[in-house]
């Protein structure tokens, strides 16, 4: 199957860029990696987040069809890692939108949003409101970090800065999840289950793994990791991989110490030999467009001389005997000379590009790969749908989820992302009421 053309087009009319900052700090990889592993635990994590956890509601609006309600609470990532969000994104915002007469029962569907998605019109537009309409089903959007009024003051709209961000944007996500999720049961809310587009997609599924009863998930237009999204969907044509490569080069800690640090190893996982430089070069990599990733492109891989660096052939792979493919790379900075040509040459490498984005699938894949979270307790009351043709959300290479999480099931709509996204959303609102409805019939005394 192909990808979609709108996909394509549609990411050449945005010019910004991701991740103009760099990796983020190494300390601050270092602490997420390391609380990655309590919250990819459920079991771990069921202490993490008070059962009483304090939520406030502070304004009320009436609709003719509902109540909106806007809260308010505290992340309980700022506690558990203080320091890690920047000051904008520590008070998490929502709003509760609420029938005002229920069809049957008192269902909430938590939904978290997608790349683009600031503040709350989009999803009370586009799917909240028909909810109500359809089903009589009430949902409740939380505000991401770094989207709407939690956007740090020198982030450019949606472009995250660092490609730390993501990582402590899923971390608080899981975590302010399971407050919201408490908080409605709390209240008698019932039943409830997540969802959400794209980004948001994988957030309600790290959320899911999470939470230590069965629970519909709905993730529309996601996948089982964000690695294939940077690295050989569309989106990767958006990231600064100049800024990264010349950081990765020039600061060691990434490949000394961060590199350590990285746990997964899944048959689709960097340390598993070399498929991912032959997904590369293979014509379904963004379309084999100009302006692909290769490995010559980019501001800091400029060949002097041959002798400097050593024969290149025709696709750009080092042919000398040093090699990253087969060589620690180390070895390919001590060949390269020693004292102040060290750093400069570094950044000359003809690897270089290959291991950033090698680096990339790995941190990508450590704090987003669902293979490294816990199954959600019931993989049947998961219903994951797909756009077949989807450039932004590359299914080759990587994990499926019904391999994750067998039982789930997986519905495939025609077109590509964009097309999903603006013009098939009834269908996603149509299977979260299936999961939802088979919840019901599976687990009836929950209530």
């Amino acid at each position: 199957m192909g990808v979609s053309r709108l996909d394509v087009f549609y990411r050449r009319l945005l010019l910004t860029k991701l991740f103009i900052g760099g990796w983020g700090k190494p300390e601050d990889l270092k602490r997420i990696f390391e609380f990655r592993k309590i919250i990819g635990d459920r079991e771990k994590c069921r202490t993490l987040v008070p059962v009483d956890y304090p939520v406030y509601i502070n304004k009320t609006e009436e609709l003719t069809d509902c109540y909106i309600h806007d809260g308010f609470f505290i992340s309980p990532l700022d506690q558990l890692v203080p320091g890690i969000l920047p000051p904008e994104a520590v008070k998490a915002r929502f709003q509760f939108i609420v029938p005002k007469r229920w069809q049957k029962n008192r269902p909430v569907c938590i939904q978290l949003a997608g790349t683009g998605d600031h503040f709350f019109w989009r999803r009370r537009t586009l799917m909240a409101r028909p909810m109500i309409k359809e089903a009589g089903m009430a949902s409740l959007l939380l505000e991401n970090p770094y989207y709407g009024y939690r956007k740090p003051k020198d982030q450019l709209r949606s472009c995250l800065k660092n490609v730390s961000d993501l990582f402590v944007m899923g971390g608080a996500l899981i975590l302010e999840s399971i407050v919201l999720l408490r908080w409605l049961e709390r209240e008698g809310y019932w039943p409830l289950g997540m969802t959400g587009i794209s980004m948001g997609g994988y957030m309600a599924s790290l959320a899911v793994t999470n939470w230590p009863k069965p629970i519909p998930l709905i993730p529309c237009l996601s996948w089982s990791t964000a690695s294939s999204v940077f690295t050989t969907g569309v989106l990767s044509r958006a990231v600064n991989w100049a800024e990264l490569e010349k950081q990765y080069a020039v600061n060691s800690v990434y490949e000394k110490e961060i590199i350590n640090l990285l746990e997964y190893c899944g048959v689709d996982s960097l340390k598993m030999g070399t498929e991912l430089q032959r997904n590369m070069d293979s014509s379904e990599n963004l379309l084999g467009l100009p302006g692909g990733l290769r490995i010559l492109e980019g501001q800091f891989l400029k060949v002097e001389t041959q002798s400097e660096i050593g024969r290149v052939d025709e696709k750009g792979l080092a042919l000398s005997s040093v090699n990253s493919s087969d060589q620690p790379r180390t070895h390919t900075a001590h060949s390269m000379g020693q004292g102040r040509k060290i750093n400069s040459l570094k950044c000359c490498r003809p690897s270089l590009h290959t291991e950033s984005i090698s680096f990339m699938k790995g941190v990508m894949d450590e704090c987003t790969h669902m293979a490294n979270f816990s199954v959600p307790v019931d993989t049947s009351l998961i219903i994951v749908v797909q756009a077949r043709e989807d450039a932004y959300i590359p299914r080759t290479g990587v994990l499926s989820l019904q391999e994750i999480w067998p039982g789930c099931e997986v519905r495939y709509l025609n077109g590509g992302h964009i097309s999903a996204y603006l013009f098939k959303q009834n269908f996603f609102r149509l299977a979260i009421y299936d999961a939802f409805n088979r919840f019901c019939l599976k687990y009836p005394s929950s209530q």
